[in-house]
């Protein structure tokens, strides 16, 4: 009987708390192939500066970009602009993102991905050639901005 009650109080709180969120599953799915569309479009061969001021305006102005694994955190959109910036004078041979799965939550959404690519970076002398799986959270405020970024590098 407890297990009971206690199954029917998670049940009704589940619905209780999905009632404050802002965004439904399909919206948050959604916003989360924007980002990846974004990140992916930013970090092309043909990318420039346009590209980088789209994937910015995703981004609430008090966001947080959480590099779990790296323990480094981005809380500024300037400076996020300018190493984006930096980063487009590396040579990028190719890069794609392909997602793997999305999780929904209360207006958070976790997208599993495989990122690949080739680049040359500025100050090294040959490529790099890479292909990780990542996980990202994505946090998003009643706007449909996002902020905060989780991410798990693998």
């Amino acid at each position: 009987m407890n297990k009971f009650i206690l199954v029917l109080f998670c049940f009704l709180f589940s619905f209780s708390s999905s009632a404050h969120d802002n965004f439904t599953s399909e919206q948050l799915i959604e916003k989360a192939k924007v980002f990846v569309a974004a990140k992916n479009a930013r970090q092309q061969p043909n990318s420039t500066i346009k590209e980088i001021e789209n994937y910015i305006s995703l981004l609430s102005d008090d966001f947080i970009d959480e590099h779990v694994k790296f323990r480094f955190t981005y809380t500024d959109k300037s400076k996020l602009r300018e190493d984006m910036i930096n980063k487009l004078k590396d040579e990028i041979i190719h890069s794609s993102i392909e997602i793997n799965e999305v999780m929904v939550g209360a207006d958070v959404v976790f997208v599993k991905m495989t990122e690949s690519g080739k680049v040359k970076p500025t100050h090294l002398d040959k490529a790099i050639e890479y292909s990780k799986t990542n996980i990202v959270s994505l946090e998003f405020n009643k706007e449909g901005l996002i902020t905060h970024i989780r991410r798990h590098h693998g």
